[in-house]
């Protein structure tokens, strides 16, 4: 199972649509609205680091009033509860 994080920038007062659309994704396992610099924090879950980029370019960057993403890979070796 492949995994990453995303932090998302999104116009203000859009987040609780944004998240509400986020939770129809299938992939995702996790999604919070968050303060400062990010609005929202996602947890993406596939069998494949592919199925992953096609969700992230085709379906969560294509939510309208999203401004910005950073997704973020873990490092497996360091870490990890």
């Amino acid at each position: 199972m492949e995994s990453v994080y995303i932090l998302l920038n999104c116009d203000l007062g859009s987040e609780v649509d944004i998240i509400n659309e986020l939770t129809k994704i299938p992939e995702v396992k996790e999604v919070r609205g968050t303060y400062g610099i990010y609005d929202i924090f996602v947890k993406l879950e596939a069998d494949s680091t592919q199925v992953l980029e096609n969700v992230i370019t085709h379906k969560i960057r294509r939510i309208p009033k999203i401004r910005s993403t950073v997704t973020l890979t873990p490092i497996l070796s360091q870490g990890g509860r």
